[in-house]
């Protein structure tokens, strides 16, 4: 297996650190959701309380990471996030209906921040399909991972230009390919390509 700290290296030197002013979280605007689904009065109540539990958790996690200035670690605060979205998901299904929730995680879904990477579903599916090994899915997870971190802490470079956002992260996706590619048998590598063929960068609406 090649040295997945070498890559990881490689990737840690392609980023750029600029320290960015004022970096503007942008949440989710619940009211639009309200205006595509019908709520009684008594879900209106609960729904904007739990919106707000939730936009306000988010925000403290924000504010705490933001606290560690140069150091802001965008990988656990992404997770964070997720955590928060899942749990917020399980306190609204109490309230809303079976479509009304089905609507629901669609539009946080399309609307809120995902982390650059690979996630899980597509990860257990490269393992699946692809056949890797133990050893090979190892480096396709090291992989993901510092791709992950080396577009977090290139973020203040491209903050708020889609344009340039896209270039790092096709830069950094390269990389992270040409290091599994160095990893995985021809066989499973062609299998690999095919099944991530549809990643591709998602610049913020």
């Amino acid at each position: 297996m090649k040295n997945i700290k070498g890559f990881i290296l490689a990737f840690a030197l392609g980023a750029v650190i600029i320290s960015c002013s004022g970096d503007k979280k942008k949440g989710i605007d619940y009211n639009e959701f309200k205006t595509e689904v019908q709520l009684t009065p008594d879900q209106t109540k609960s729904f904007d309380e739990i919106t707000k539990k939730y936009q306000d958790l988010q925000e403290q996690n924000f504010q705490a990471a933001k606290a560690q200035g140069g150091n802001m670690d965008r990988v656990a605060l992404g997770i964070k996030n997720e955590e928060l979205r899942s749990q917020q998901s399980i306190e609204m299904a109490k309230v809303l209906d079976g479509p009304q929730m089905e609507k629901f995680n669609k539009f946080v879904d399309e609307n809120s921040r995902k982390r650059p990477r690979y996630d899980n579903t597509l990860l257990e599916r490269i393992k699946a399909e692809a056949q890797l090994s133990e050893d090979e899915f190892k480096v396709v997870n090291a992989a993901n991972d510092a791709f992950e971190k080396v577009f977090n802490d290139a973020h203040d470079v491209y903050h708020g230009n889609n344009d340039l956002a896209k270039e790092y992260w096709e830069k950094f996706d390269a990389q992270r390919k040409a290091a599994i590619q160095k990893a995985l048998t021809p066989e499973h590598y062609t299998k690999f390509e095919e099944i991530v063929k549809d990643v591709h960068f998602k610049g913020r609406k």
